[in-house]
């Protein structure tokens, strides 16, 4: 409708030019870009300088993601209309939005010529500050850009021109880049520091900041004794107040006699001085009127840095032991008490660990009922406290040390307390957690450990459990995230997707969470799922382009300069993100694997995604690896928890699956570039029409595989085992025990033998003819072991329990993407051998004899393809097979053996195990329908 009544006005007047870029983007937003980009361009080479027009087109050129069109419209109207500061204004920040430094600065001065306002004027220093940090050449940054843009503040405060808080922060910015920290010292503490007021202590901070630069210890440590008597809960002040005290006692300093300690008055210089100041804390605190928990973590915190220093004891602080327990009577009811003793449990000694928790047992309120043998709390709190009690039981490894039995009875009585615990939270919103729900969450934990002990039974209850529990509590998420990681370890795709969908993930959590889901999708055969997420992880990656852009614009409007180096460094991060490469390489394969050949030609597939072989986009040296490994709550003790060494290694391995990945792209969309007629051997054109150096790309790309599975082959003989909460592995394991690997390569290799064919044509190469011949046979059989692979039940049923088998749907994945790459380079051949024959038969006609020879290539090649095309219909027929037991499967008649399941929980474990294998039925009857495409294409493969 917009284009239609556009263009009823467009008739009335021709030259309205507001209509035709509306009209413009009707067309952008019903796909017709080139139109689009037509009449904009029409439009704007008139050099409009009427605002609905350049507001129109910026709309237009920002959906296109052509942001540095804007800059021209804006060049163009400043020339002509010279003194609008509206014009010069945008014209700024169509820079900002392509980071046009330079041309900021300038622009930003020239509107501080035509509207002396101070906001332009830094507006300009900033993009100088932005020149600094963009520059390659870190001396260039320091001895031009920097003093350049200090000289241009020292200007304004000279002249008393200094208006906003934003200008002093840009002031102390610029010094602090120059490593000047007492000039910028000088500027918070003078009367230009008077203005930083926007933010709580920003001040005191900003001194803390440059006190610690310039190792000025004194007055880091009677600031922060300032600050803490103001205010004793204020953590990170005792984390400056400690270190600064002995960093005094370290360099043997004492105050000058005359004069003061130091500029911010008294310093505290030895270890007496600091027990007694946190005494005094104490003391006060017990004054107060609320609570406050600082003063007594310092105490520990001072007993742990004492420790340390091997000089606790002569001090009289106290055992850490009791002033735990202390701690625990007056704050035990709160959810914070466990991650503040969490920090300080490495105090007690480990003999002292169940002596520990059974005393803080007996101050705990509980009451047995009737009903129940074990002692039930009466109220939130002792429920709390009890909860403390326990999750401190299984940090300190006291779970971990029972047997099979005992942890079963352990498991029992936390959801008996779970169950109990829900009747405080009847009043709750859907919205809100269950009090008891951790106790469900440890009930899991410790039937985690018993599956990883080898106890089959043991899973499924884990998601019996959690679904129970998300039947409680519909909003937690790590009832959500739990269930997506063990579902995803048992091959059940199906009802991740819904779970991950009520997660609910936003902006950031695309890239910290994201992989919980896009590391499966595919893996486990459902392709359509698959499609779909990676999408949403895209559509995030490339939104953020865009919306930084803003972000920047914003915070020059607003005067945050010092966001703006954080806005840029944060697209930079999302830009590397590891992440970001992996959901690119693995959609664009998924693409193809879906369409190309069936759909669209397989050249199409990779021109519209405009893939070509020489270019690598991804940034290998400074990929990032945003993921959050810990989203998982987990109370392990340091030696089962995950640690820096498992992310470094985790880091490497998925980089490694990425560059085969990678590579596998690139050889795939190299195959289209050969195809192209090749003049007959001995002419000169070969070179000149490129298709040389593309099999020379395609011999680089297949060296650089090898070399990339060699390295991954050697990273697996490590045998890593991440924690069950941990990283979860790639599917490069499975790649190269299942033979995919073997596969994948040699039909590389085969195009390279083909190619060498094509240009030596038929005559003189019986050789490499024998050559390709063995090619496909040693394929066939290469492929046939994948798929003796396969074989075997997705579920069985052994003595009343269930055991799934995920890694048969993994390898039936990686049978459908070998078969199809196989397809690919079986089209090439067809495409090499076709112009032979046709070439042979006229021979034929034109010799009238029977006899011309047929060269045994094209029995070789016709056999294979046969050959294939009854491998895939053994395999589709394989997969109609499975899916015929999976539907017959009667899940529900499982005597559910385990007495232990109370009736409610018996209603989710058949709801669980339904969910997996409506998953399996689901994914096999994905990967059967792709295979049915697949083998509709072998069929057309006939010379």
């Amino acid at each position: 409708m917009a284009i239609q009544q556009a263009d009823k006005l467009l008739k009335k007047h021709k030259d309205l030019h507001c209509a035709k870029v509306l009209k413009a983007i009707g067309l952008q937003r019903t796909g017709k870009q080139d139109e689009a980009y037509a009449l904009a361009q029409e439009v704007a080479a008139l050099e409009p300088t009427d605002d609905n027009s350049l507001q129109a087109l910026t709309i237009l050129y920002r959906e296109m993601h052509r942001p540095e069109l804007v800059t021209k419209l804006y060049e163009a109207a400043v020339k002509k209309v010279p003194n609008s500061e509206e014009y010069h204004s945008h014209l700024f920040m169509a820079y900002a939005r392509v980071g046009e430094y330079k041309k900021m600065q300038q622009a930003g001065m020239a509107l501080y010529k035509i509207v002396p306002k101070n906001p332009y004027y830094f507006w300009s220093v900033m993009s100088l500050i932005m020149q600094s940090i963009s520059a390659q050449d870190e001396n260039l940054s320091k001895t031009m850009f920097l003093p350049l843009a200090e000289r241009m503040v020292e200007k304004m405060v000279k002249e008393d021109k200094i208006e906003a808080e934003a200008e002093v922060e840009l002031y102390y910015m610029i010094l602090e880049r120059l490593e000047k920290y007492k000039e910028a010292l000088d500027v918070v503490r003078g009367k230009l520091g008077e203005k930083l007021t926007s933010e709580l202590q920003s001040r005191e901070n900003k001194c803390m900041a440059m006190y610690k630069k310039l190792r000025r210890w004194p007055e880091c440590n009677a600031l922060s004794r300032r600050l803490l008597l103001k205010n004793s809960d204020d953590w990170q002040f005792y984390i400056t107040y400690f270190d600064s005290v002995f960093q005094l006692i370290d360099e043997s300093w004492t105050p000058p006699v005359e004069e003061e300690h130091s500029l911010e008055g008294e310093v505290h210089y030895s270890i007496e001085q600091a027990v007694k100041f946190i005494e005094e804390r104490i003391t006060e605190e017990s004054k107060s009127s609320r609570p406050l928990r600082g003063p007594y973590l310092a105490k520990l915190e001072l007993i742990r840095r004492l420790r340390y220093r091997g000089c606790n004891d002569e001090y009289k602080l106290g055992d850490p032991e009791e002033l735990m327990f202390q701690y625990f009577k007056k704050f035990g009811d709160k959810p914070c008490c466990f991650t503040d003793l969490k920090v300080f449990v490495d105090l007690l000694p480990s003999s002292q660990y169940t002596k520990f928790v059974s005393q803080l047992l007996e101050v705990i309120p509980l009451s047995a009922t009737a009903e129940s043998e074990v002692a039930l709390p009466a109220d939130i709190k002792a429920l709390q406290q009890h909860l403390c009690v326990v999750q401190l039981s299984r940090l300190l490894g006291i779970y971990h040390a029972m047997d099979r039995n005992q942890k079963l009875t352990t498991v029992r009585e936390l959801m008996l307390r779970y169950r109990h615990g829900l009747e405080f939270g009847k009043s709750c919103l859907k919205t809100e957690l269950q009090f008891s729900d951790y106790y469900c969450l440890l009930a899991v934990h410790l039937l985690l450990d018993l599956w990883l002990e080898g106890e089959d039974t043991a899973v499924w209850q884990c998601l019996t459990l959690l679904e129970e529990g998300l039947s409680h509590s519909p909003s937690n998420a790590q009832f959500k995230l739990l269930l997506i990681r063990i579902y995803c370890r048992l091959g059940a795709f199906e009802p991740v997707a819904e779970l991950y969908a009520s997660l609910d993930a936003k902006h950031i959590q695309h890239d910290t969470i994201g992989y919980l889901l896009t590391r499966y999708a595919e893996p486990l055969g459902h392709y359509a799922a698959a499609s779909q997420s990676c999408n949403f992880a895209l559509r995030f990656f490339h939104s953020n382009q865009k919306d930084t852009s803003e972000y920047i614009i914003q915070a020059y409007k607003y005067g945050a300069f010092e966001k703006i180096p954080e806005f840029i460094a944060f697209r930079n991060r999302l830009n590397s993100s590891l992440h970001f490469a992996q959901v690119r390489t693995e959609r664009m394969l998924l693409d193809l694997l879906l369409e190309a050949n069936i759909s669209t030609s397989l050249e199409e597939s990779i021109k519209s995604m405009s893939l070509s072989p020489e270019e690598d986009d991804i940034p290998w040296k400074d990929l990032r690896d945003n993921r959050d490994l810990t989203v998982l709550f987990n109370w392990d003790p340091k030696d089962r928890d995950i640690s820096e060494e498992h992310r470094k290694l985790s880091l490497e391995e998925e980089t490694m699956w990425l560059r085969i990945r990678s590579l596998t792209l690139r050889l795939v969309s190299g195959l289209p570039t050969l195809s192209h007629t090749i003049q007959p051997k001995n002419s000169e054109k070969t070179a000149e029409n490129g298709v040389s150096s593309k099999i020379d790309t395609v011999r680089s790309l297949l060296q650089q595989l090898e070399a990339a599975v060699d390295s991954g082959k050697k990273f697996l003989e490590q045998k890593i085992q991440y924690p069950v909460l941990g990283p979860p592995p790639t599917r490069m394991a499975g790649f190269f025990n299942n033979g995919s690997c073997q596969c994948q390569t040699s039909l590389f290799y085969l195009v390279s033998d083909i190619y060498e064919l094509d240009t030596s044509g038929l005559e003189d190469s019986a050789e490499i003819q024998e050559r390709i011949g063995n090619s496909f046979k040693s394929l066939v059989e290469r492929l046939t072991d994948l798929f003796n692979k396969c074989k075997g039940d997705l579920i069985e049923v052994r003595d009343g329990t269930l055991k799934t088998h995920p890694n048969l749907l993994e390898n039936l994945v990686f049978f459908v993407e070998t078969i199809s790459i196989a397809l690919w380079v079986s089209s090439y051949c067809d495409s090499v051998l076709r112009p032979f024959k046709s070439n042979l038969q006229k021979k034929k006609k034109k010799k009238k004899e029977s006899s011309v020879a047929m060269p045994p290539v094209f029995t070789h090649f016709l056999d294979y393809v046969t050959e294939l095309q009854t491998l895939t219909s053994n395999v589709i027929d394989h997969i109609k097979g499975l899916e015929i037991i999976l539907t017959a499967l009667k899940l529900e008649e499982l005597s559910l053996k385990d007495t232990l399941l109370l009736q409610e929980e018996k209603k989710f474990t058949k709801t669980v195990q339904g969910k997996v294998q409506s998953s399996y039925h689901h994914s096999i009857q994905e990967i059967g329908e792709l295979l049915k495409k697949r083998l509709d294409t072998i069929k057309k493969l006939k010379i």
